[in-house]
């Protein structure tokens, strides 16, 4: 079941034949992908913020709102001072669409079953934009402000993934 989560998110992160490789996304596609990715993400938390039951779940929840709300307001900033503007593209497109499934799927859970559902989701999707800012992103990057953005945001991405593998773990010993 893990599995298949993972190559789910990561079929729509990098989608096959999209204009996804990295010699093709340009700075416009990654920022629209960068702002829509903290969005979903936002989304998710504020629902677990509501929902959770245990309450590190809810605490990583706010964490999750308050840290991908800051790298979207720094995306938007540089954006803007670089007059670029966000180009929608498949796989923001992906993003926003499964973004939303996954939200309608963690609504109809209670309990213990939403804690699980929500951290297990965060885990995958915390590596598999890992995955695409390490293999596409920053290598496609052409402006110097818009790479240093995603390095810079990097080490919390992976602090996220560390921190949701330990809730993780521990939910998975209740």
């Amino acid at each position: 079941m893990k599995l298949a989560k993972v190559v789910l998110v990561v079929a729509i992160l990098i989608p096959a034949g999209s204009a996804f490789a990295a010699d093709t996304v340009n700075d416009a596609q990654i920022a629209s992908i960068v702002v829509t990715a903290n969005q979903v993400d936002i989304n998710a938390g504020k629902l677990a913020k509501s929902k959770a039951s245990a309450k590190d779940v809810k605490a990583f929840a706010q964490q999750m709102i308050t840290d991908h709300t800051g790298v979207n307001k720094s995306a938007t900033a540089l954006v803007k001072k670089l007059k670029v503007k966000p180009e929608d593209n498949p796989t923001s497109a992906s993003l926003k669409s499964d973004g939303d499934k996954n939200l309608s799927k963690l609504k109809g859970l209670k309990g213990a079953e939403f804690d699980n559902a929500y951290i297990d989701n965060e885990v995958v999707y915390h590596q598999a934009v890992l995955d695409a800012i390490d293999k596409t992103l920053i290598p496609s990057a052409k402006n110097d402000e818009l790479k240093s953005l995603l390095v810079k945001v990097r080490p919390a991405l992976v602090a996220h993934l560390e921190h949701a593998k330990q809730i993780q773990s521990s939910l998975g010993k209740k």
